[in-house]
């Protein structure tokens, strides 16, 4: 299974990493990297101006960027409702269920219902707890959902509960065509996981080369403290860099490290000096994040010498 839904594989797309960006060039490194959650915090877009933003980028030079547009299952009718009112537009979507489990069969259900909707993803949150045998029994239940609901063509990502130990949780998704989803942001101070504990599951993940995407929190490309809220936001780009390290077999102190660099010039080095190879393989393992606006990422990337301008038009 590919783990980029709705858009191209990583590598299918544009020259190596490291390559000067040109006006039509996509990266590897970059390939439909960007699941577009509009709807979500703290962006929270009305589903009409999100959807008419996303089949723009459909259109536009985003579109090579761009993952599918992320729907919690419960707006499924409102979405299916806001095509109908544009004839002829389709929607590849990533569907959310945050009940668990017990939510994906429904869930697939009402996106079949609406004709202009593809649900090329689903993302299932497994019910949390603190205990490591029963969060990996948690995450084995969610897996089993997916296993049981999905089309082959789609994708599922099963989001890992914090506070398990995170080799336990992602060893439940052994034997299954399942990916991991990690939590690296939100509303709350405390959503947001430090270097060393995000660390630690991306290396869990490179070990056992289970996929996986992330969602809040990455607004923008390299780590730094939101002046409105005082958060420490991880970067996109650190995240990238932190799979290849972790993928070299780095050890938790060297990926919490690179995760921790804030200065732009030299993550924007760091990332240009990885060639296609090692690009495709960080992107293998780390599929795309979802992110309330998709033009600021590439704003950022824009400002830092590795896309195009052409990119924001």
């Amino acid at each position: 299974m590919s783990p980029h839904p709705g858009g191209r594989a990583a590598g299918e797309a544009g020259p190596d990493a490291g390559a000067a960006p040109g006006p039509s060039a996509t990266p590897a490194l970059y390939a439909a990297l960007l699941d577009d959650a509009a709807l979500f915090p703290p962006g929270e877009a009305p589903m009409g101006e999100a959807v008419d933003a996303h089949l723009r980028y459909r259109t536009g030079p985003q579109n090579p960027l761009t993952g599918p547009f992320v729907v919690p299952a419960r707006r499924l009718p409102e979405l299916g409702e806001a095509l109908r009112t544009r004839p002829g537009a389709v929607l590849r979507v990533s569907v959310t269920v945050p009940e668990g489990p017990e939510g994906v069969g429904p869930a697939l259900e009402a996106a079949a219902a609406q004709p202009a909707i593809e649900a090329v993803a689903v993302e299932v949150a497994a019910h949390g707890s603190d205990d490591d045998a029963q969060a990996a029994t948690e995450v084995s239940r969610a897996a089993a959902a997916l296993e049981a609901h999905l089309p082959a063509y789609a994708a599922g990502f099963v989001e890992l509960p914090r506070g398990a130990d995170p080799r336990r949780v992602l060893d439940a998704l052994s034997g299954t065509a399942q990916l991991a989803k990690l939590r690296t942001g939100g509303t709350r101070a405390d959503a947001f996981p430090g270097a060393s504990e995000l660390a630690a599951v991306l290396r869990a993940a490179a070990e056992r080369g289970r996929a996986l995407k992330c969602t809040a929190g990455l607004h923008h490309a390299v780590r730094h403290t939101d002046a409105a809220t005082g958060f420490e936001h991880h970067g996109f780009l650190n995240v990238l860099l932190a799979v290849h390290a972790a993928l070299q077999g780095a050890g938790n102190d060297e990926v919490a490290r690179v995760l921790s660099v804030g200065d732009g010039a030299r993550v924007a080095a760091e990332t240009a000096a990885l060639g296609g190879e090692a690009a495709r393989s960080v992107r293998a393992l780390f599929a795309s994040f979802g992110t309330c606006s998709v033009l600021e990422p590439l704003g950022d990337l824009v400002a830092l010498g590795r896309l195009s301008p052409a990119v924001l038009e």
